[in-house]
């Protein structure tokens, strides 16, 4: 598995990455998925305080207990919630970080966390205040590194200016190309990686795309209409192939840029896990391809989240 270095730091990350959200509560299943996916060559784990309000964090600290020296564990704060009730409240302030951490190092069975992410964010927080309570983790030793996990650009030019983030995780797919327009370009120039979530836009690039878009995309998305996400599926059938699945193409779409550090999928099952493992398999992306698949959709550009 290729690694790629997060930001400046000294983590280096394999190109894909699995995303621990939908792994659910099934321990027994979660450490096979998480198994599986480390001995494929994945390493990096991502996970959040406020999944399953931290049982998320339990099943995978469990399940890496045995291999932690393998694993770059990024997992994230900010929201206020007290387990076993339901609903939460965010929270970036300085207080809450330096003790959600230590709540999540406890969850998570270890002394240190690789990548802590503020998990959200908006430009009315206390930001000055957030960025000290990162810093001062760091010097404590409890954090490697920090990053955002947002797609507001105003909050993340924001914490390019006056923090030291390796690394912002958001959304970027072939469906949701809105990180190209203002964002990737910047990080960039400022030597902070992507982390890719939602690689697969809801399954509609993956190799059950007609199912999905069928599924999740009767409403629309973002800005394209049932009828345009219906032609988009037909056409990337075209690209399916036995050297290169639909799982893999995506993968490669958003791994193209050089800012993106690692594309993060979800998996709730071995068989989910195996598709996008196809990605090791795959002939190379080439130029004309990525200029094809690209042109099938839109340039988009944040509007409601700035």
């Amino acid at each position: 598995m290729n690694k790629r270095q997060i930001g400046n730091s000294d983590l280096h990350v394999s190109e894909i990455g699995l995303g621990c959200m939908s792994l659910g509560s099934d321990y027994n299943k979660a450490k096979e998925i998480i198994d599986r996916a480390l001995d494929a060559g994945i390493n990096y784990l991502d996970t959040a305080d406020l999944y399953d309000f931290g049982e998320n964090e339990r099943i995978v600290g469990e399940a890496i207990k045995d291999r932690r020296e393998e694993v770059i564990l990024g997992t994230k704060v900010g929201n206020n919630f007290t387990p076993g009730q339901e609903g939460w409240t965010w929270d970036p302030s300085k207080k809450h970080i330096k003790s959600g951490v230590k709540d999540s190092l406890q969850r998570l069975g270890t002394d240190y966390i690789d990548l802590y992410q503020l998990h959200g964010g908006t430009i009315e927080d206390p930001i000055d205040e957030t960025i000290e309570a990162f810093e001062e983790l760091k010097k404590e030793g409890l954090i490697r590194e920090y990053g955002i996990s947002s797609i507001r650009p105003n909050v993340i030019r924001e914490f390019v200016r006056n923090s030291s983030i390796v690394s912002v995780m958001m959304q970027y797919n072939l469906l949701d190309r809105r990180p190209e327009e203002e964002i990737l370009n910047l990080l960039t120039e400022n030597n902070i990686s992507v982390l890719a979530r939602g690689p697969m836009a809801k399954g509609m690039l993956s190799s059950n795309a007609e199912e999905k878009v069928n599924e999740k995309g009767k409403e629309g998305f973002l800005e394209y209409s049932y009828e345009e996400l219906l032609a988009i599926e037909k056409k990337w059938r075209d690209y399916q192939s036995e050297d290169r699945t639909a799982e893999a193409l995506a993968l490669q779409y958003i791994l193209y840029h050089s800012s993106v550090a690692t594309a993060v999928f979800g998996a709730s099952s071995v068989e989910q896990l195996e598709k996008n493992l196809t990605y090791l398999s795959a002939t190379p992306i080439t130029d004309q391809i990525f200029g094809e698949v690209q042109s099938m959709t839109k340039p988009l550009k944040y509007d409601k989240h700035r």
